[in-house]
């Protein structure tokens, strides 16, 4: 029998995978990572790993899901037992090295620990868009933005800095980095507009990291970015289809509409 668990960091993304699964999984949260809408059944902490893990596997845990927002916790090593205490070198070593060693590590305890690691994309498909433009209309210009834009995006995240850059008229307006996509969008926003090209309104690029380990940390996109778009005066988002997850489509599609903003999932 398989039963999952999703390991729920902040934001509306576990809860939306939780809709889309036939039966209810265990829940559990990082401590200080409150997921939106939803009430964990346990709350763990990265100092008692190894009791977590086993707690997960007395519930008749066989498989895992990340879904969510989590930053890197600050560690009391007053806190850790005697069996994740050993795993600190470990786990240093990959901090050290980046976010995608982190995950790639975190994945490893997981599934060394015995349990089987699925993508939000294989619970809920329809959180993360096949290719096509979903609304608005995109131009030329546009097209050979989004090509810039995926070029830089993919250099950002050959050294582990970011998934998601602006580009207008083939300038880079900003990329993201460790602040994340509001703060990058917001940075837009208080660009002078004398130091923008005039026309072609520019966009929002999205993508996976080249190499990511596609089982977790994939980027996302919801309402919430779609109006911090529109407030940095660009003409909509471009995002590499089938490798990022879009919280509630419709409401997107309709923000997006109302806004005068194209959405589409490009083709790599």
């Amino acid at each position: 029998m398989t039963r999952t668990a999703i390991i729920a960091g902040a934001g509306g993304l576990p809860a939306a995978v939780m809709a889309a699964m036939a039966e209810r999984p265990f829940v559990a949260a990082l401590e200080g990572f409150a997921p939106a809408g939803l009430e964990p059944d346990l709350r763990f902490r990265v100092e008692r790993l190894v009791p977590f893990l086993r707690a997960l596997e007395d519930e008749g845990v066989t498989r895992v899901c990340f879904a969510g927002a989590v930053q890197r916790p600050r560690l009391d090593p007053a806190l850790f037992d005697p069996d994740t205490a050993g795993m600190v070198p470990r786990l240093l070593a990959a901090m050290g090295q980046g976010d995608d060693a982190t995950l790639r590590e975190v994945l490893a305890i997981f599934e060394e620990a015995g349990f089987a690691l699925v993508g939000v994309q294989e619970i809920a498909p329809a959180l993360v868009p096949g290719a096509g433009l979903l609304c608005g209309a995109v131009t030329d210009r546009d097209r050979a933005d989004a090509a810039r834009a995926a070029v830089i995006v993919g250099a950002l995240g050959r050294v582990d800095v970011g998934q998601g850059a602006v580009v207008q008229q083939g300038l880079c307006l900003a990329v993201e980095a460790l602040p994340g996509t509001d703060a990058m969008l917001a940075g837009v926003a208080a660009i002078p507009p004398g130091l923008r090209p005039a026309g072609a309104k520019g966009l929002f690029y999205k993508a996976p990291k080249p190499g990511q380990d596609r089982r977790i940390d994939l980027p996302a996109l919801g309402v919430e970015t779609l109006r911090r778009v529109a407030a940095a005066g660009l003409g909509g988002i471009v995002w590499e289809a089938g490798g990022v997850i879009c919280l509630d489509l419709s409401a997107m599609v309709a923000e997006a509409e109302a806004a005068g903003l194209f959405l589409w999932a490009r083709k790599p």
